[in-house]
């Protein structure tokens, strides 16, 4: 298959100058690293290289991507079924039942893409036969030694003795690559140094004393207004603490950290990503690698311990050469040796109003691909059957079991009455607000 005919299905013109590096270096056969910022497309940076390893008369497993977090296995294994090339994709994550992912196994996929424990644990107990395995992609590589994932890295890797070539990826400059990877005489594609993280950011301090941290917080969220915000926090303790106060001023909200389930982060991120929720709460988990949209304001709660965390979560906004706003809330007593200069103090005196609630709201369909269910049929059962105008009906989001569709808040109430008894493809479904 030509690379044309999966851009045209990705509705992509052309690959970027980093994405066309990538393919080059890797279409020579030698282990390639990968340096590119969140946001710049690294994903089809090494999907394309990958694709062209894969044989048609291979059975079995034949590349496998590793990533450090769930959300990053289903986005890249979203982005693989799209560009359509009739090569089977399977992902493996904890959380995930592994009964399901045991049958999966019976009929292998081409491409296999999981976190590290998991995958270690399939390769322990031989769930699949890893020998075919001829590409390896590290996605996100230097996230997944900050999350402590070196020992089962290093153990998989041990176990894939057909590797032919190897692919890094990283968001940040390393010294030096860990011997456990095996990558040798690696092309080094870097474009840290060309794109900025944030091309049009502006950092404001907001001065606070330690007690009132939240109070001040609060404020700040009030004066924000009603704009797309995400509140970086260090610990999943203070992510709840902030949830528990909004929820005391009846603000809508979302959190997002990694002790939720995953089917609670999906929900989280859904919500956000079709506005129905404007603020979302959340750890590092969310400064990379997920499919979350543009944001317009960051508000460092807790700022992160490192220079390169702090860059990761400002190229949350301003991406693509938008603009936007990062605040940092700094009590009396904490220090950051990586701010530079004097930043410029936003005042919060005054009286600002609650913000008010999204004009979205989402609703829960329990009918998804697995019911042969896509997004025609959900639109059509809402404009015909719900009574609600095309206007009325934002971004629907069709998964396996499920289906999310973003609604005007004021029309619920009337579109839940008007669906009660209704079927979608013969069949009586289950339709609320996702909670």
């Amino acid at each position: 298959m030509m690379v044309e005919k999966i851009l045209e299905k990705l509705k992509i013109t052309s690959l970027n100058e980093m994405q066309q590096a990538s393919l080059a270096a890797a279409g020579k056969g030698s282990d390639v690293v990968l340096l590119a910022p969140t946001g710049s497309g690294k994903t089809l940076g090494f999907l394309f290289p990958l694709f062209k390893n894969l044989d048609v008369n291979v059975k079995g497993v034949q590349a496998l991507i590793l990533v450090p977090s769930r959300e990053l296995a289903l986005q890249i294994e979203q982005v693989f079924k799209q560009m359509g090339t009739g090569f089977k994709v399977n992902c493996c994550y904890g959380g995930h039942p592994v009964r399901t992912e045991r049958n999966n196994f019976e009929q292998p996929p081409a491409v296999l893409i999981g976190t590290p424990g998991r995958i270690a644990y399939h390769l322990r107990h031989e769930n699949f036969d890893e020998s075919p395995i001829s590409t390896l992609v590290l996605d996100e590589f230097d996230k997944a030694l900050e999350f402590g994932f070196q020992e089962d890295m290093s153990y998989i890797i041990s176990k894939l003795l057909s590797l032919k070539q190897r692919i890094l990826t990283s968001a940040t400059a390393m010294e030096e690559i860990p011997d456990f990877t095996g990558v040798k005489k690696a092309v080094e594609i870097d474009f840290l140094k060309d794109v900025k993280v944030a091309p049009d950011l502006k950092l404001k301090k907001v001065l606070t004393s330690a007690e009132d941290k939240l109070d001040t917080l609060f404020q700040l969220i009030c004066k924000i207004g009603n704009k797309t915000t995400l509140i970086f926090c260090n610990h999943r303790e203070t992510v709840d603490r902030i949830s528990d106060l909004l929820i005391d001023k009846d603000l809508a909200h979302d959190i997002f950290h990694g002790g939720m389930e995953q089917d609670e982060r999906e929900r989280a991120l859904l919500k956000f990503r079709n506005g129905s929720i404007r603020i979302l709460i959340t750890t590092d988990l969310a400064s990379r690698g997920l499919d979350i949209p543009e944001v317009e304001y960051i508000i460092h709660y807790q700022l992160p311990y490192t220079e390169d965390a702090f860059l990761h979560r400002n190229g949350r906004t301003a991406r693509m050469n938008a603009k936007g706003t990062a605040y940092l809330v700094i009590a009396d007593d904490e220090k950051y040796p990586f701010l530079k200069g004097d930043l410029e103090t936003e005042n919060l005196k005054g009286n600002y109003a609650l913000p008010k609630d999204s004009q979205w709201q989402t609703l829960y369909i329990a009918a998804g691909k697995k019911d042969k269910v896509n997004k025609i049929d959900i639109v059509g059962l809402l404009l015909k059957k719900g009574g609600l105008q095309k206007e009325d009906v934002g971004l629907i989001e069709v998964k396996d079991q499920a289906s999310y569709v973003a609604v005007k808040r004021n029309m619920v109430g009337r579109v839940l009455h008007a669906l009660t008894h209704e079927k979608i493809k013969n069949k009586k479904v289950k339709i609320e607000i996702a909670m």
